[in-house]
């Protein structure tokens, strides 16, 4: 087994980790709804935590899944432009998004770190969760996504047209 198919396998597996977790994650937000719901209109108690809830939860889901979950295939992008160039042209504007996002999120890196590190001085207002925890999704998604543009480099780099359109699976979506 080669060391793209190794990689392949791993990434597939590592994602259905993730769907796990995001399923995990859209429970909670959903039974966090449905009590803030009934203790709020049913029993006249309103509840700031199940709000609270939903809302990390929230910003877990969307973190985490565009970082482990989401295939480069599904994410926007301007599919008009890069499918009416030429391959080498496309490969070529791959490589500079790759450089440009990576230098980007690269030089953000370390003043996010600072930044999410300086917060564990901070408390969400019900759960009591320290708020370096609560953030810490970002720095894992920042570098998840330096990580996975330098795999997309390296493959542009050995000539892999990794934007090519899928022609034979075209939806609008739905």
């Amino acid at each position: 087994m080669g060391a793209t198919a190794f990689f392949g396998n791993a990434v597939r597996s590592f994602r259905r980790g993730g769907d796990a977790i995001l399923a995990l994650l859209l429970g909670t937000i959903f039974l966090s709804f449905l009590a803030g719901i009934v203790f709020r209109y049913v029993l006249n108690l309103p509840m700031g935590w199940a709000q609270e809830l939903s809302v990390v939860c929230w910003l877990w889901l969307v973190l985490w899944g565009a970082a482990f979950v989401v295939e480069e295939r599904d994410e926007i992008r301007f599919d008009l432009l890069v499918g009416a160039v030429k391959p080498r042209t496309r490969i070529a504007m791959t490589i500079v998004a790759a450089l440009s996002l990576i230098a980007l999120y690269g030089m953000s890196l370390p003043a996010t770190i600072s930044y999410v590190t300086f917060m564990k001085v901070e408390h969400s207002a019900y759960l009591k969760i320290r708020l370096d925890w609560l953030f810490s999704i970002y720095v894992i998604f920042a570098v998840a996504v330096i990580v996975r543009y330098l795999w997309i480099l390296w493959r542009s780099i050995r000539g892999e047209d990794v934007l090519a359109p899928d022609v034979e699976h075209v939806s609008s979506g739905l």
